[in-house]
Parts: structure tokens; sequence; C-alpha cells
């Protein structure tokens, strides 16, 4: 197989009140030979001057392969003319090496204003398959393309919004006139190149995801396109969810590693954030708010996040050493509270943990938790058990999930984090989501837990996920290391995506 191919290109002149656009999108297939590469559109309009273009990634199918996608926008203007036919190659660069699709060294066609065709052999395909719900969408326009000489009669979308419990059907139609009511072009439906577009919505509503499938009936039977068997989805926002101990303004260019931490959790669109060893100003007690950590952070974002903050203890001789949360989406309720033995603000093992309720859009309530605990030596298991006990009590009906974030002292490879596995209550995201074989060996139903499976996983900060909370995690990340942001506190950040169930 081809490392890189095209699938499937569009060219479409736009006609409206503002003038002509020539509009080109390209998708193309990609092997996933490695995580860092480049995916570029080499084309020429009729004035024989080439360009390049950088692709984006889209999506992963079913069988490993990627698709990235591209779009051109050429307005005419005085100065320059619409490119018209186009030529174009695909190139892909990655580990060193380059790969081309250039049809065979013959390069591509594309005509003006021709619409859609697809160079993948298929008999229909479903084309720009979003893969997110932008927004408060509430319909999801579907547009598939067929083989004109498949001639079909009908084509339908089988939906469902609850993992098919429930299916639905949703028809597409056939217009001559699609390009021209879709976006003021001239191009036929079908085309010269043989395919036509027929399109169709779904009513997706509220729902959070929905997954369908695309079927075609034609005078031979039915043909199907379902993704490569594991149907299309499209689905809200993620929810992501960072943890960083601070360390307590302790390190140097501090004001400079706050502004990177604010630069990350923009760049990477956190929603939530937990925060350890916030650091304010001691002022015999009284705190001074405009010192705090959490809060200069916060000040650094273009857009400040809701913020919820407490302390615990004197930290340093000099601060007010304590957590905070930060959050996107707003506070519903929170909490504060010691789950050490101690209250003393002048003992190092006071421990509070802060608790939020956010209600997340298209997800419902959930319940965070930042806590810096003790070292097993000093609590830490009374401490966890407290924990414990008040993440189950406010873990209620109505709460999708609980999750729980922070620095726990405790390696895990250690006796402890076993213990945490062997409460059946909490369960590690990070390795969920970067080691599901090992997860699932110390996790699952076998109950396989031996400490030689995370030998060497010397990790003392972790994102908990209550056992049945209604989240999954997609993909988790270290942050804060000298390949990934750069070194900000004396402890690395971990950052996991989750999706609803």
């Amino acid at each position: 197989m081809q490392q890189v191919k095209i699938a499937y290109a569009q060219n479409t002149i736009t006609r409206s009140s503002q003038g002509l656009v020539q509009e080109l999108a390209f998708m193309v297939e990609v092997d996933n030979l490695a995580y860092d590469k480049q995916v570029e559109i080499h084309w020429a309009g009729e004035d024989e001057h080439w360009h390049a273009d950088t692709a984006t990634y889209q999506l992963t199918r079913a069988d490993g392969r990627e698709l990235w996608l591209a779009k051109v926008q050429c307005p005419l203007t005085p100065q320059h003319n619409l490119p018209g036919t186009i030529r174009f190659a695909v190139r892909y660069e990655t580990m060193g090496r380059i790969f081309w699709d250039s049809n065979h060294g013959h390069n591509y066609s594309l005509d003006a204003d021709c619409g859609i065709v697809v160079y993948s052999r298929v008999p229909l395909l479903h084309c720009f398959h979003d893969p997110v719900l932008q927004g408060g969408k509430v319909r999801l326009p579907i547009q598939t393309a067929v083989r004109a000489d498949l001639e079909a009669t009908a084509v339908r979308i089988h939906w469902s919004t609850d993992h098919w419990k429930t299916k639905r059907v949703s028809r597409c139609l056939r217009r001559a006139n699609y390009w021209h009511a879709a976006c003021g072009s001239a191009a036929r439906n079908p085309n010269r190149y043989g395919w036509e577009i027929w399109a169709g919505r779904i009513p997706v509503r509220q729902a959070y995801r929905v997954e369908y499938y695309l079927e075609a009936e034609t005078p031979k039977g039915l043909v199907r396109d379902d993704a490569l068997g594991q149907n299309y989805q499209s689905r809200r926002s993620s929810l992501r969810i960072m943890t960083l101990n601070l360390h307590c303004n302790q390190e140097k260019d501090q004001a400079a590693k706050f502004k990177q931490i604010a630069h990350v959790i923009e760049q990477l669109d956190v929603d939530v954030v937990c925060f350890q060893e916030v650091a304010e100003d001691w002022n015999d007690g009284r705190g001074d708010w405009a010192t705090n950590t959490a809060r200069t952070i916060n000040g650094h974002l273009p857009q400040p996040y809701h913020l919820f903050a407490d302390y615990s203890h004197l930290g340093f001789e000099k601060y007010r050493e304590g957590l905070a949360i930060l959050s996107r989406h707003e506070f519903t309720s929170t909490d504060s509270g010691y789950v050490s033995e101690s209250e003393d603000i002048y003992d190092i093992h006071a421990r509070r943990v802060l608790m939020a309720q956010i209600h997340v859009p298209y997800f419902g309530p959930v319940n965070v938790y930042s806590a810096h605990l003790s070292w097993v030596e000093d609590g830490f298991e009374e401490q966890f058990e407290r924990l414990r006990s008040w993440v189950n009590r406010q873990h209620t009906e109505e709460v999708i999930a609980s999750v729980v974030c922070g620095d726990f002292n405790i390696a895990a490879d250690s006796a402890a984090y076993s213990g945490i596995v062997r409460t059946g209550d909490l369960q590690d995201q990070y390795l969920r989501a970067t080691r599901p074989d090992l997860f699932e060996r110390v996790f699952g139903k076998a109950k396989q837990n031996s400490m030689r499976t995370l030998n060497g996983d010397g990790r003392i900060d972790y994102i908990w996920l209550k056992t049945d909370s209604e989240l999954r995690a997609l993909s988790a990340r270290e942050l804060f290391t000298p390949t990934a942001y750069g070194r900000v506190s004396d402890h690395p950040g971990y950052l996991v995506e989750f999706e609803r169930c």
C-alpha cells in the first residue's frame, strides 16, 4: 500500500455578492509511520505557478491510516486571476523520509468548478467527515459522493445517539443544482468524472455524540460506507484536565515559567487545571491574594478561568501553601477540607483537599478534586481513606464523573499504589490512555496486579477517575519536561483528554 495517497479533492468556484472565490480542498490518506510528520499539497493553476499548502490532521481510520485535510481559497482580484484547472501532487515527510503521490509522476488534474472527484476505489464515500460537533450545532450536514454508474435510487443515513440502543434513518437527496445551492457554483451533479453528490442532515439536537453509516440502494443491491467497519462518529468537544505541582515559588525565572504554564493551558485548550503547592505571601497568616501564584497564572490567560483556591499550611517559612482549581466552565459548587489528622497551619502534614463541581456542557456535573497528600510514613494512608470516603459520598446519581488530581507522594510501583488499586474505587487515567495493555493487567477484572508490571514507573502525580464514572480517557500526555514545553517545576504535569461514554 502507498504510504501517502489522495482520497478525494474538490474544485469549486463560489459566486456571491462579495465576488468570485475558487475553493480547493484535498483529503489525503497517510500511513502513521511516526508522530511527527508533514503533509503538503503541491499544486499549480493555469498560470503554471506552483504552490505548497500544508494539510492538518483530521482523524485516524479503523485500519490505522490517518486522514489529513488541506483547504485553499483563491479570490479573484484585479491583481490575481482564479487558478482555473489545476494540477497537483501530495508530499509526505516523516522520519527524514519523503513520499509522494504524484499519479505515477504525471500529477493529478482537476477541472475548474468541477465539484468533487474521488480517487479511492469505492462506490460511495462520505466526504469531509467532521469528527467534532462544533459549538452548539444541532444539525449535522452529510455530503456523500456516489458513483453515477451505480444508478442509485436512494441514499440513507443510519444513525444513533445512544450507542445503537435505538436507530434512526434519515434520507439524502440528489439535486442537479446541489453545487449552485451550496455555494453558488456552476458545477454539475453528476460531474464529468462520474461522481454525484447526495446530501442530507442528521438532527443531533443536544446529543453529545452521533454514530452513523451510509447506505445506497441500487439495482444490484445495497452498497454501504461504514468507515471500514467502525462507523462514522461526530461528538462534542472533549474534556481536558491537567494537574501540576507548582513548587511553591521555588523556581528560577519564576515569572517566565508562570507565563509558560498559561501559554500551554491556552495552546492545548485545557478545560480544568488542578494546581498543588500554590504559593501566596504569608503576611502573618492573613495571606495576600495579589501574590497568589494560581491567580498570577490565570491572569496571563487571554480569557481568565474561574478560580477556586485555599491553603493548607505555612510553606517554606514564608508562604501560605495550598491548592487551586481553574475551570473554563463555571463552578456549581465548591468545598475545601482537611483530610489529615492535623489542621495546624504550622504543620507541613496538615493537608487540605479542594473540590469543585463543574457543569460541563453536553457532559453534565463533574466533581473535580485537587489533592496534595503526605508521604506514606507521614499519614498518606489515613489521608487517602478520608479523601476516598469524601469522593464516594459526593458521587451522587446526577454526577456523571469524579476526577481526583494531584500529588500523591507515592510511586506507581509502590505498595501504596497497589492499595489504591485494591479499593476498586479509582483508576489511573494516564496509564489507561498511554498503556491500555498494562492498565488492563493492573485494573482489569482478572486482578493480575503485580508491582513488577509497573517497575520503573516513578510517577507520583496522578489523574484518577472514579470507577463507575461516565467518562473514557482518549489520550494523555506528560508535560513540562525538557522535551515537552520545558521544565517549570520540580514536578512534570499530566494532561488527560476525556470523552463522555
